[in-house]
């Protein structure tokens, strides 16, 4: 990309995005990132990321956020659980070594408060 205009105002990126390049993609600087992904069918997962692109993402030691508040009530959605981690009465599977998602997803990077959080969060039992 060499500019976008936004509202008329050119913007031009300090550098480009190399996405045209077949060793490099947007996800690469993310590879082995701790984040929580957003998808239609599969929800909110928490884990590494393994390999991604435009197809999918594979996540390693992944975690399912079935139910969620951040632990920082100032906070609000899965964002505030990226910053602060999980309140108490967040529900979360059991980790699996490997998850694949292929379908639309989102990340969003978690710090390393969110992610002692979110790893050491009890699992939620079966009833």
């Amino acid at each position: 990309m060499k500019e976008v205009i936004i509202n008329g105002t050119k913007y031009v990126p300090e550098k480009p995005l190399s996405l045209d390049s077949p060793d490099k993609s947007i996800m690469s600087d993310y590879i082995g990132k701790y984040v929580i992904v957003r998808t239609r069918n599969e929800g909110i997962n928490a884990g590494y990321i393994v390999a991604a692109d435009e197809t999918g993402i594979v996540i390693s030691d992944a975690r399912r956020i079935y139910y969620h508040k951040p632990k920082d009530t100032a906070l609000s959605w899965y964002e505030g659980v990226a910053t602060s981690g999980l309140s108490d009465d967040s529900r979360i599977s059991n980790p699996v070594e490997t998850k694949i998602i292929v379908e639309d997803y989102s990340i969003t990077l978690c710090t390393e408060k969110a992610i002692k959080s979110i790893t050491n969060h009890k699992t939620n039992e079966q009833n």
